[in-house]
């Protein structure tokens, strides 16, 4: 009983499953890796809230509370979780259409989006409802993405260019913005944003390790400041409040939240989905813990509820940070907690020191980040491998852009139930034949030279029959025996594929075997598996069929068949033709 307790305690607690065990061995790696993700975190929180519409700081505030909450509920040992570009531009485009009158407002409705996003992961946690995020296919992920990573990078250009553009997120009014703005361009505003770009991009090419987010923040800073570039009209970040996040508390007006719910869905669904998928990379590489879906969904709640209360916003578990994170060494979550130590000592001590920090560095920041989000090669891999795919992508992908973030990514979604809906409507079915010499039967469309029966239609059916399907396998089973031109004498249903049964496929079951016996077509059944056995017994069908029309594999339902036209007793199941006791 208390080992039971100890492990259901563990379960929601993982952090208490490896911190008793902690080896010295892991505290390089971890205080290593901790130190790497916090200078990382410096530059692009400060980057990722601009991008969500808030004061740079609130993204520093962001990755203390809620890394460390992280650590202790969260199953991936290497998972980095904190803003990110796509969060963080969802965040924008939700509380836009709140059209908060003042900054704390507009702060406040990011705490409120903080809220709800850690109430619904919480809450799917603890419904284990973890599966949810496997109806975001991969198609509509990579869609999705790459279009929002195209409008993250055009909200950027404002600040690269220092040129005024609407607050949007719908990709034909921004090119048509900055078409009309891009004589208003300040030039050495973009001289030092694509420094940054080219600091960022290519220093990663020095070493792995490289600080170049950091990098690229210093030499901005000291070139505004050497150079007194503000006077000369580049934007700075300015004033970056010192100290710890206070305690705050998110609206719980329903109107507000009511009006959020849709954009917190989104980021829940879009932010777990992004997240699982790293850890799930990560943990694969290492093989020495286990992910847990559920756990990882109350992990990321109970960040967000960090956020919510101490002036971050929305979080989750990001890519690159991740991927750092894991190459520095680390080797538990206590990585993240070093990263959290890191972050509050600057909020302490450092925060003015980025009172000369160009927005464009911040841009720039960005920029980098979500040009490894555009996805080139899954299109063209889907073109050559899978075209209905291919046609999904390309469709979240237009909508994305065209109609906004939260569209996109509800279409996604809803084309990839229609997919599945269209897929699970028409199953696999193939008519079957025998290997010569064996007794083993094979798909004719599929292998050569295999022996038929023209008065013998043998079907297999690779899917469940149920209310969805039932027409198009009745069509391809009368098209298959129109093809035969009315010689069948008997049709073989081979059912080992078939898991299961509904009440309407019933039913048609047994339609049609009276209407094919009342043309003189017999049928029987092989391959049951026990819970359809169990399905056609309550509805009487196998009754309705006959035990002697049941059998365990295909050749043994041929060789009756043989030997009962051998014997002229095929007419003896006759009396089963008019039965219509299906219950």
């Amino acid at each position: 009983m208390k080992n039971t307790v100890l492990n259901r305690i563990k379960t929601f607690l993982p952090i208490l499953d490896w911190l008793p065990g902690y080896k010295k061995s892991d505290l390089q790696g971890d205080l290593s890796a901790g130190l790497t993700v916090g200078i990382m975190l410096i530059p692009q929180g400060m980057a990722y809230a601009m991008l969500a519409g808030l004061e740079p700081i609130h993204g520093l505030y962001a990755v203390t509370v809620p890394l460390i909450l992280y650590a202790i509920f969260g199953t991936s040992r290497q998972l980095a979780v904190g803003p990110v570009a796509m969060v963080s531009l969802l965040t924008a485009a939700g509380i836009a259409s709140l059209n908060a009158s003042s900054p704390e407002q507009y702060l406040m409705y990011a705490l409120s989006l903080a809220f709800l996003v850690g109430l619904i992961q919480f809450g799917m946690g603890v419904l284990r409802l973890g599966f949810v995020v496997n109806f975001l296919s991969h198609p509509v992920i990579s869609g999705f993405t790459s279009a929002a990573a195209i409008i993250i990078g055009l909200s950027q250009i404002k600040h690269l260019f220092r040129i005024n553009l609407p607050s949007t997120e719908y990709v034909q009014e921004m090119i048509v913005a900055i078409y009309q703005n891009i004589g208003d361009i300040h030039w050495i505003t973009f001289g030092i944003g694509v420094l940054g770009i080219i600091i960022i991009k290519f220093g990663k090419k020095i070493h792995k390790s490289f600080p170049a987010p950091l990098v690229a923040v210093v030499l901005g800073i000291l070139l505004v400041w050497g150079f007194d570039l503000t006077a000369q009209g580049v934007k700075i970040v300015g004033d970056v409040p010192g100290g710890l996040p206070s305690f705050s508390s998110p609206s719980f007006d329903l109107q507000t939240l009511k009006t959020l719910l849709p954009i917190a869905l989104t980021i829940s669904l879009v932010g777990f989905a992004e997240s699982f998928a790293v850890a799930k990379t990560i943990q694969a590489k290492h093989k020495n813990y286990r992910l847990n879906s559920n756990q990882e969904l109350i992990a990321l709640g109970m960040a967000n509820f960090g956020a919510a209360f101490f002036k971050g916003y929305p979080v989750t578990g990001g890519f690159s940070r991740t991927a750092v994170n894991n190459d520095a060494g680390a080797k538990t979550t206590m990585s993240s907690i070093f990263s959290a130590i890191l972050i509050v000592l600057t909020l302490l001590f450092f925060t003015g020191l980025f009172y000369n920090l160009p927005s464009a560095i911040l841009a720039a920041v960005v920029l980098v980040a979500v040009s490894g989000l555009i996805d080139f090669k899954e299109p063209v891999h889907l073109w050559h491998k899978d075209k209905s795919d291919f046609a999904m992508l390309v469709a979240t992908f237009l909508i994305t852009l065209t109609m906004g973030i939260e569209t996109g990514i509800i279409s996604g979604m809803v084309l990839s139930l229609v997919v599945v809906i269209y897929r699970a409507s028409r199953p696999h079915m193939a008519q079957l034949g025998r290997v010569p010499g064996t007794n083993v039967f094979r798909n004719i469309t599929r292998f050569s030279n295999l022996e038929q029966k023209e008065d013998v239609l043998m079907a297999r059916i690779d899917g469940p029959i149920y209310f969805a399907n039932v027409e198009f396998i009745r069509d391809k089973l009368n098209l298959w025996l129109l093809e035969k031109k009315e010689k069948v004498k008997m049709i073989v249903l081979n059912m080992e594929s078939v898991p299961n049964i509904d009440s309407t496929g019933a039913h048609e079951l047994n339609e049609w075997i009276m209407s094919w016996r009342k043309i003189g077509t017999d049928v029987c059944m092989t391959g049951i598996k026990g819970p359809v056995r169990d399905v056609l017994n309550r509805w009487a069908i196998l009754e309705s069929v006959g035990a002697d029309h049941v059998f365990i594999d295909d050749n043994t339902a041929v060789s009756a068949f043989e030997k009962a036209i051998e014997q002229d007793v095929l007419e003896k199941y006759t009396p089963y033709a008019t039965q219509t006791n299906v219950k």
